[in-house]
């Protein structure tokens, strides 16, 4: 009868050992913090922060509303980079409002959602965009893998103008 080699159970400790450090280095390379942020401000009129949202790595955010003069909801997709953000996508459920209300540079086409998206006829690139959060439009905020936030339920009718400023590393 052969004696068992004494070794062979310190391989294979080390291999689960080796195998574990890889794992958690991985890990820990996969949750780690790339460099700063960007942040996006919501501030009333009179400049006072009412909420600040972290944008995700590719900087998108997007405005959802009810066009008022349609009846039906609108989007506008944002991209921000640094201290500066960016129209870049027009969608909508009807496809009057991107044919007749915004200027759009190229033919409309369906998205999985079944929203009419196009890309808008201009460049436009802002360092703050004030709106108007009023009831009847129902502005939200919507970054993806975060709540959805309700602009025009945090201002007066009184008072419904909210601006939004991005700040990088905030």
């Amino acid at each position: 009868m052969t004696q068992p080699d004494p070794r062979r159970g310190r391989h294979a400790g080390l291999a689960v050992v080796v195998a574990l450090g890889v794992l958690l280095t991985a890990a820990s390379l996969a949750g780690a913090d790339h460099g700063p942020r960007t942040t996006l401000e919501v501030r009333d009129g009179a400049g006072v922060v009412l909420e600040r949202r972290p944008l995700g790595a590719d900087g998108v955010f997007t405005l959802r509303y009810r066009n008022s003069l349609y009846g039906t909801h609108a989007e506008e997709r944002f991209v921000a980079t640094g201290s500066r953000f960016e129209l870049r996508d027009l969608a909508a459920r009807q496809l009057a409002v991107l044919e007749e209300y915004y200027a759009v540079s190229e033919r409309s086409t369906r998205d999985g959602r079944g929203w009419w998206r196009a890309p808008p006829a201009y460049e436009l690139e802002l360092e703050s965009l004030t709106v108007a959060a009023t009831d009847l439009g129902r502005r939200t905020l919507i970054i993806e893998g975060q709540a959805p936030l309700e602009l025009w339920r945090m201002v007066d009718d009184g008072a419904p103008s909210v601006v939004l400023e991005t700040v990088a590393g905030g």
